[in-house]
This record gives C-alpha cells, structure tokens and sequence, in this order.
C-alpha cells in the first residue's frame, strides 16, 4: 500500500512511496493514520448536499447503463507505477461513444487530500482511482454509505460480447474482493497482480540451479549463490510488509488455505499455527545464516529492487509492478521470472505452485456523484479486451479482465506471472490481511514484527507472540470494522 508497495511519481521524477496493489490500500507508515480518521470523521457528519444528479439518458443495446450523453463526466486517476496514460486511452473511448460530453479527466497522487474537501461537500468525481499512500479507507466509505454499489456494472452486458455480462469476464475474484459486507460490490479492482519471489532468470542459471520447491534446496541455492558474492535474498527492509508477498502464500502451502482464512479472520491463536512457526523459521534461517543482502533492513523497495536488479542479490518478495518499476534498472539480458514461494518439504499441505494473486488498482464510484451511470460506463469500457490489452501492453501488468493477452508481446516478467497463474491452477491464495486491516499488516505485522525478526532483533518465537497480540487486540477494537471469509 512504503508506503506502498511501489510507485513512481512521475510528474517531479522522485520515487513516491504509493502503491498499489498494497498499497493501494492504504495509508503511508502511520502518517496517514490521523488524516485518514479526520477524513472518515468529516465524510460521516459532513451531510452535504452535493450537486445536482445528472438525468438518466435512453437506455439501449449500446448504452446498457442508461448514460446521460451530454452531461459531464470526471474521472481522477491515482499517478503511481502505473501511469495516466492507460486511462487517458479510455477516457478517449468513451468520449468517441458519447461525443457531446465533456469529461474532466485529472491524475494525483495525493488522492485522500485532494478529494477529501470534496466527499465533506457532496460533490466528488464520478470515477476515482483510490490508490496509493493517500488511499481512503474502503470499508469506511462503504459504512457511510459514501459508495454505489457496482451490481448494475456487473450484470450489464460487456462492453465487446452482449451475450456476456461483465461480471462474466473478469478473473477468478475480483468480484468477491470489491465485496465487503454480503451482497454489494463496491469496488472494482481493475489490475490484477501477482506475487511472488522474483528473480534473474540469467542469475540462476549461472549457478547451474534450477528455482528450489523446498527449503533445503532454497538454502543450498543461497549457500552456492554466497560463494560467488551474491547474498540470497534481499527485500525492503523499510517496509517490511513486501515480506508477505511469498511468506504468507508460503504458509498457505505449508498448512492449506484455512491458516490463512483463520489468519484472515483473527480467529485466537491462528498465528500459533505450526505452519506459520515453521515458516517463520524458515525465513529467520535466510537471516541467520548470512543469505540477507547486508543492509537490508535499512534499504527502502526502490534500493533493494535497484541492489537485485544489480545482481547483489539472487531473490526478492515482491508483486509484479516490479517489472515496471524497476525497468530502468533491470538489464535487457536479466529474463526477469516470478515463482511461486518454496515450501518446507513434500509434507506440505499445497503444491509446488501455489502462489498469491490478487485484484489491485481499486476503482469507486461515489455515492454522490453527479454522474454514476458515466462512471460505471467508463469502468465498462475498461473492462472490454481492448482496453485490457493496451493496459497490459503499457504497464506490464494484467487485468482483471480474464484474458487480454493474445496478440501482444508480453515482456519476460508478465510471460512469467501468466505461466506461474497457469502452473497455480486452483491454487491461487489471496490473503486478505491488507485490505481489511491496513495498520495491523503494515506497522505491526510488517514493520513491528517481521521487519525486527529478518534484521535479527527479535526470534521466530518473539515475532509469533507479538503478531498474535497485535491481531487480538485489533479483534478486540470495536472502533475498526471487522471482516470474515464468507
């Protein structure tokens, strides 16, 4: 969600710390956490009338949302790893579809400053791209009624087949992800990510190894890849929480999908799991046997991204903006490859190939937009193959159209992702920690507990305890909203 899991700020040329996917979800390292209160606070009693709703327009085979086609449509982008440019392409359908419309179409990356003044008012934009280290609090949007429920999106005809409803295209999950409480969908993750361990394919082969299924094998890669001056592993040790990325499928593998629901569900003692202590262990041995990159736990996601890129280091936790992000430091002959996490040992409970991969970039469409139906129409166009395809041609990454990825050229590391989704299977987890529960995953889970124990500070053991602590208290809280797997 450093804060976040990666974004560039493409309008000063500085690193930025939104992103996606995680970060998408949330605020930056506690800096937000008193805007965000401030921000839900006002949006609860700010009553304001808002502006005037557009009129429905004639509702058609071609116009199945009802869209006004003259009256003004805004859209505002969150500027991060992935750019405005797939949105502004969009937005160009859109106005080709209805040409008497003007759309006011901006980028930020300050997207809960920005727009907070204008939720307390009635009167936000009618698309919003809701991401990155300034993200709004979903559930509490959704709480305060702050949101439109996306249904009518979803049983509308696709935007290329009429004979399928939106829904009906996208990937496994996406729709259950937009859910918060029962039925309404509120939230529609448009990019589709994929985590992972990360590496050169170029690097691995130059040990003579192939990628190791078991923790025995991963440590002897790391052994052989320590001889010849590359550390095993590195992360970004400022923000902790990327660990997750292959720890937690990891313990999916280890133990099956219902240590992580329990996880998930901040069920009692669910982090007491043998699968999570073993795993735990697991990765405190990369630490204490000299396989960490030295200076890890200082380095931010942007430096150790730029360390691994460099061959410093065989192997980095990571999601697939990686390879967007990091294009300027990955070399051309790197064959950048994701694989799903190493597990223990053939008594796991999952496969070789069980990884994580989930929704990320979430759109809303706001309760009190003057133009609903044209926001949803707008996510319908992106929802078509087209709009798929140019997204994943300029971003590398996948959507959450189930498709978009014949015809085009796919670039080492998103030719990875898709074989790795292909060898996954039905084994695909998506731990719901940092969606539900922004602080508990990100300062305490990732900054309090795991970052401490991979620097050495704190055991396996210690980690477990205090993890377990920071979920039972957040169970406990009746001030933040609590989610179950349904």
């Amino acid at each position: 969600m450093g804060p976040t899991s990666a974004e560039y700020n493409g309008t000063d040329g500085t690193r930025g710390v939104g992103r996606r996917d995680l970060i998408r979800r949330s605020a930056a390292l506690g800096l937000l956490s008193v805007p965000t209160m401030s921000f839900l606070s006002a949006c609860a009693s700010s009553g304001g009338d808002g502006g005037e709703k557009a009129k429905a327009g004639k509702k058609t085979a071609k116009n199945p949302l009802a869209v006004n086609d003259s009256a003004p449509m805004e859209f505002v982008v969150f500027n991060g790893g992935f750019g405005t440019e797939y949105a502004e392409d969009a937005v160009k359908l859109y106005e080709k579809d209805f040409p008497k419309v003007k759309v006011t179409f901006s980028a930020t990356q300050k997207i809960q400053s920005t727009l907070q003044p204008r939720f307390n008012q009635g009167t936000p934009p009618d698309l919003i791209d809701n991401s990155g280290a300034e993200q709004m609090d979903m559930g509490v949007l959704a709480s305060k009624k702050q949101l439109t429920d996306l249904t009518p999106l979803l049983d509308a005809p696709s935007y290329d087949d009429p004979a399928k409803k939106v829904r009906d295209t996208l990937r496994p999950g996406i729709v259950e992800m937009g859910q918060l409480d029962g039925d309404p969908v509120w939230i529609m993750y448009y990019a589709y990510t994929v985590y992972g361990v990360w590496y050169s394919k170029k690097a691995l082969d130059g040990l003579d190894e192939q990628y190791p299924e078991t923790w025995d094998q991963m440590l002897a890669v790391c052994a052989k890849a320590k001889k010849k001056g590359m550390a095993g592993w590195t992360y970004a040790g400022k923000y902790p929480y990327y660990l997750p990325f292959s720890l937690y499928p990891m313990i999916g593998k280890v133990g099956g999908r219902q240590v992580l629901d329990a996880i998930d569900n901040l069920e009692p003692n669910a982090w007491k799991n043998p699968a999570v202590k073993a795993c735990f262990e697991a990765y405190y041995e990369l630490y204490k046997k000299g396989y960490v990159l030295k200076g890890t736990p200082g380095l931010d996601h942007i430096q150790s991204q730029t360390a691994w890129a460099e061959g410093k280091a065989l192997f980095i936790p990571n999601g697939s903006w990686v390879e967007n992000e990091s294009a300027n430091v990955i070399p051309k002959d790197f064959d950048l490859t994701v694989s799903a996490p190493t597990g223990l040992d053939a008594s796991d409970a999952m496969p070789f190939g069980t990884i994580w991969a989930s929704g990320g970039e979430p759109f809303i469409v706001p309760a009190k937009a003057a133009n609903a139906p044209g926001g949803m129409e707008q996510l319908r166009i992106m929802l078509s193959e087209a709009s798929s395809k140019n997204f994943t041609s300029k971003v590398k990454s996948l959507t959450a159209y189930n498709g978009g990825t014949t015809g085009i050229t796919l670039t080492p590391g998103l030719k990875s992702g898709v074989a790795a989704l292909a060898k996954a299977g039905s084994n695909v987890v998506n731990p719901r920690l940092q969606d539900w529960y922004v602080q508990l995953q990100k300062e305490q889970i990732g900054v309090g507990a795991l970052g401490e124990m991979m620097a050495g500070r704190m055991t396996p053991a210690e980690a477990v305890k205090k993890i377990q602590a920071f979920a039972d208290a957040t169970a406990k809280d009746s001030s933040i909203k609590h989610y179950k797997h349904q």
